[in-house]
């Protein structure tokens, strides 16, 4: 029985793939192994300061987390209550009002107004490079300082905007940009646009580099030129990416918090409250951390939607 046991386990050299007779200095054996070792470091770090949170949310969003806690160290588990408290709120229907229009708004302004830029760069001039760049600024920016500076100009009293209007004879009054219920979501829309056009501006101007010369020149020939070129030949080599720009825009503006927060904190009267600020605020102003994080994994729900889009769009304009 050892005998047979032993030549059991002794498997000739020859027998083995060639991957397995390969020492592991060999090139393709070190490819693999320097292979492992970037992605290693990435997967812990995406699995730390992205994995853990998500989970962590998804579970808290199922206990009662207070302040309570903190010192205790008890969760108790209260299933879908928490859930049932935030849906059934009469907030979360003008929250959910308030994302949409502000996703929908922004994401229709970044892009018509990124694909427009994009279009006119497209055309040689001098100091085409040199103003492309300028368009970054806005991305450049932290955004507690963009929030800060758009906060200022506008200002009811002594903001640059109403200044300027006024100037031109444009109002009789100061319009209160930031106070009034009814221009809030408006302005707070109107800078998340400013933030976003060099994002679309910059991926669209990219697609629009992969359109041929050649087929802008078989167009002419055929008299199409202006607006029946970008209709026939521009647009539809242009969609897939368009898709992608999309998709991730609405991932992006879906969440945005911080610009809400610096400009109007979600007022006034919640005329800008969102679901990303109405999280926040059940969170770290009312300290309801399970209703908080049950608000939170119903924006996640909905950009995973989003992103599932994007993926497949993606996968889409990779098969072209």
């Amino acid at each position: 029985m050892g005998e047979v046991a032993t030549a059991t386990r002794r498997v000739p050299a020859a027998a083995l793939p060639a991957r397995l007779r390969e020492p592991w200095w060999a090139p393709r054996r070190r490819e693999r192994l320097l292979q492992v070792a970037f992605l290693v470091p990435a997967v812990l770090y995406l699995a730390l300061f992205f994995g853990y949170p998500v989970v962590q949310n998804v579970v808290m969003g199922f206990q009662e987390y207070t302040t309570r806690t903190f010192y205790t160290g008890e969760a108790p588990w209260v299933g879908l209550d928490n859930y049932a408290t935030v849906l059934a709120s009469p907030l979360f229907g003008q929250a959910m009002l308030n994302t949409v229009l502000f996703t929908v708004g922004s994401i229709a302004g970044q892009f018509c107004i990124g694909l427009a830029i994009a279009v006119f760069f497209q055309r040689k001039f001098p100091l085409s490079g040199l103003l492309r760049s300028l368009l970054l600024l806005p991305w450049l920016i932290p955004l507690i300082v963009s929030g800060a500076v758009w906060r200022w100009i506008l200002d009811q009293d002594n903001g640059a905007l109403n200044r300027f209007l006024g100037g031109l004879g444009l109002v009789g009054e100061n319009p209160g940009w930031l106070t009034s219920t009814s221009l809030a979501l408006i302005a707070v829309i109107g800078v998340n646009i400013w933030i976003g056009i060099p994002f679309n501006t910059t991926i669209l101007y990219g697609g629009l580099q992969d359109v041929p010369e050649e087929l802008y020149e078989a167009a002419a020939l055929d008299g199409a030129t202006g607006w029946r070129a970008f209709r026939h030949v521009t647009w539809p080599l242009l969609r897939p990416v368009v898709n992608v720009v999309l998709v991730l825009g609405v991932v992006y503006t879906i969440k945005v918090l911080d610009i809400i927060l610096g400009l109007t904190g979600g007022g006034p009267a919640n005329a800008t409250q969102t679901i990303a600020t109405q999280s926040y605020h059940l969170s770290f102003r009312e300290f309801r951390f399970g209703e908080g994080a049950a608000l939170g994994n119903v924006l996640i729900v909905i950009s995973l939607v989003f992103a599932l889009l994007y993926l497949r769009a993606n996968r889409k304009a990779v098969r072209g």
